[in-house]
């Protein structure tokens, strides 16, 4: 069956909008405009307000009944930074390739699932979408706002597939099903600000710092295990926002993120963390902010429903990981089986991110084969 939609086309008018995260209005104008016309009943709503917001998600259904089948992605970006070979919201195809920022993460992805929806128009049971314009930012008013608009209004998924870019070297190589847990930290040590002449009169928070960073990078987290790598805890930021060479500051700080495994809950590693900088330096403020908890989707119907298709499309076998950063699954997880499954992701977040047209291609069949095996 010919889809009326062209997953390289609506791509392309998708990156033409510049909807840098928290993002709202034009790039959620033409997903709509693309999917009205199959049939799907669209609704927008927009929340929030700065720095978090506004932001506008969407969610759109077709069918009634049945298994119910959603898509989860976001249609926001990360800032394009300078050094492009072009315009980055002025899609460009050279060589094979569509340019622009968000071509991997994540709207070729979104409209290979909107082509591979148009395609499949004559399935069993319920097809959604829900799209985010805050993935790439906090989320404060992202996914977990249109899970709390689907609990008001008694819809429930029973399966979730996420169009992250999770393969790696080719298309079909990998796809995610858990992600690590994420908490970001910030330490502040107090300390006397005084002239470094007189030493006795000041108190230097960057020598108790060293402390804390020293043990806390002796800490050992874990070996891993089976499913999930080891935990990694690493230092992001050292400052004691200090202009002057003869002056003790005041206090010193320092930020750090834990990527951790499901061996650990995040106010655990917190308090350890706590606990840790305590002892070497009395007095020290830690303060934390959970992004989301390990999890996992255990082996089912999800599983080989995603594994197949690939199979049947690609001829490749699929790496089922949890490898990588973390994806709005830490929050769908909550209302059924997830798996996060996409484009090749070696130029997300990079200058000339690019996908391949033909990848585009596949992937609209790969998802519209997905589909037919969900709801038939």
């Amino acid at each position: 069956m010919t889809s009326p939609i062209d997953p390289v086309d609506l791509a392309s008018r998708l990156i033409a909008c510049r909807s840098v995260t928290p993002a709202t209005g034009e790039v959620f104008d033409v997903l709509e405009a693309a999917l009205t016309p199959i049939g799907f009943t669209v609704h927008r709503f927009i929340l929030g307000e700065a720095p978090d917001g506004p932001v506008e998600n969407l969610f759109a259904t077709r069918g009634s009944a049945g298994t119910h089948f959603g898509f989860a992605g976001h249609l926001d970006v990360v800032p394009a930074g300078e050094g492009w070979n072009g315009d980055p919201f002025i899609p460009e195809i050279r060589g094979g390739l569509l340019y622009g920022r968000g071509a991997v993460d994540m709207k070729g992805g979104i409209a290979a699932f909107a082509a591979a929806a148009a395609e499949v128009a004559d399935h069993q049971g319920t097809l959604s979408f829900l799209i985010t314009g805050d993935e790439e930012g906090p989320a404060t008013y992202g996914t977990p706002k249109i899970m709390e608009w689907m609990k008001e209004r008694d819809i429930r998924p029973d399966m979730i597939l996420i169009g992250e870019p999770t393969s790696q070297d080719r298309l079909g190589d990998m796809a995610k099903i858990g992600r690590r847990g994420s908490v970001n930290m910030w330490i502040t040590i107090p300390g006397t600000q005084g002239h470094v002449a007189y030493p006795h009169r000041a108190d230097n928070p960057i020598t108790k710092l060293g402390r804390v960073l020293t043990a806390l990078d002796v800490l050992h987290l874990d070996d891993g295990n089976e499913i999930f790598q080891p935990s990694n805890l690493e230092v992001t930021d050292v400052e004691t926002a200090n202009p002057a060479g003869n002056v003790i500051p005041g206090n010193a700080r320092a930020r750090l993120n834990i990527r951790f495994n499901n061996e650990h809950k995040g106010v655990d590693l917190v308090e350890l963390v706590r606990n840790t900088a305590e002892a070497a330096a009395p007095g020290t403020i830690v303060e934390a902010k959970i992004s989301g908890e390990a999890f996992l989707t255990p082996p089912g119907p999800l599983y080989d429903i995603v594994t197949e298709a690939i199979r049947a499309e690609t001829g490749v076998e699929v790496d089922l990981s949890t490898s990588g950063g973390t994806s709005d699954g830490r929050y769908l997880i909550q209302l059924c089986p997830v798996v996060d499954f996409g484009l090749p992701n070696a130029t997300m977040h990079k200058l000339d991110e690019a996908v391949a047209v033909e990848d585009l291609k596949i992937l609209q069949a790969i998802y519209a084969r997905i589909i037919r095996a969900a709801l038939g």
